[in-house]
């Protein structure tokens, strides 16, 4: 069968990774504002799990109830299956967001937004050490280090002198993208012989049960349901199933490299909707660079694949 040029496959992965950036950018602003509605502490660390946990629960059953209503086979998974579908579930939901709603608490949403994107060098980094057929060139090597710099300008207040950063802050969002990274590349290996929605689904439920849970034995709780706060989580939750899914599908069909380069996405994404969202800004020096410099990573790292 002829694909129309328009409905490449590189084409569509370039659409689908978008979207994926997209939403995960609104998730900064999202979280944010769910503290706000939730009335969250910045240091009530319990009650963010358990808010975590209640958007990932809900996202991982809309994900496996969708597989049931299109006939994918959810059970007799092998106990071999079950012991890595768990592995992932409790790095790249449940472990991953402990340092990332703990860390974005503790930044704004620009600034977080933008130090995410570290999570792309440690996908590119880890791909070439991984895969044979994702090594690292030039392109990438200079890539990632214009979009290094771009990630450490944030860092910077007035004065090119003063350099900020947090452990508690910029230092969890930073190990929330190295594990994401990393689980992402394992999750690579376990989709291969099952179903992506229902690895998505199942992952996603367990580290929402385990956040839940940790969250709750050291005291966090969740109230103050109204129907805005409600409508947020509801965001939160189809975000989750969404992304997710189509990002390991995206993993499952493509090499590592060519699908986490867009990650370089995400803080263009977070820092424009927490500017519109949050009322921060955007326009400061170090953003408008930091965001001009990560571009410019983005097309050096991919300029390689085209032709």
């Amino acid at each position: 069968m002829v694909t129309h040029p328009f409905f490449s496959q590189r084409k569509v992965v370039i659409l689908l990774a978008t979207l994926c950036c997209l939403l995960w950018g609104s998730a900064y602003p999202a979280i944010k504002n769910g503290y706000a509605l939730f009335a969250i502490a910045a240091d009530d660390i319990p009650s963010k799990m358990v808010f975590a946990g209640y958007r990932f629960i809900a996202a991982g059953g809309l994900l496996l109830l969708m597989a049931v209503l299109t006939r994918r086979p959810i059970f007799g998974l092998s106990w071999h299956k079950l012991r890595q579908i768990t592995t992932l579930g409790l790095t790249q939901t449940s472990l991953q967001y402990v340092f990332f709603y703990i860390g974005l608490a503790y930044t704004t949403g620009v600034k977080g937004s933008i130090m995410n994107a570290t999570g792309t060098f440690f996908s590119v980094l880890l791909a070439h050490f991984i895969y044979h057929n994702d090594r690292l060139s030039w392109n990438k090597v200079l890539g990632c280090a214009v979009g290094f710099v771009g990630v450490m300008v944030v860092n910077f207040n007035e004065s090119l002198l003063d350099f900020h950063f947090t452990l508690l802050g910029e230092g969890f969002v930073v190990m929330a993208a190295f594990i994401l990274s990393a689980a992402s590349i394992y999750g690579k290996k376990v989709s291969q012989d099952m179903d992506s929605i229902v690895l998505t689904g199942y992952q996603l439920a367990i580290g929402g049960i385990a956040l839940t849970l940790g969250g709750t034995l050291f005291g966090g709780s969740l109230g103050g349901f109204s129907w805005k706060a409600s409508a947020l989580l509801v965001y939160l939750v189809l975000l989750s199933s969404v992304a997710f899914a189509l990002w390991t599908i995206l993993l499952k069909y493509n090499r590592v490299g060519l699908v986490t380069i867009f990650n370089f996405l995400i803080p263009i994404f977070g820092a424009l909707l927490s500017a519109a969202f949050l009322g921060e800004s955007i326009l400061e020096w170090k953003n408008v660079l930091a965001l001009v410099l990560v571009c410019g990573g983005i097309f050096l790292v991919t300029k390689e694949s085209r032709g």
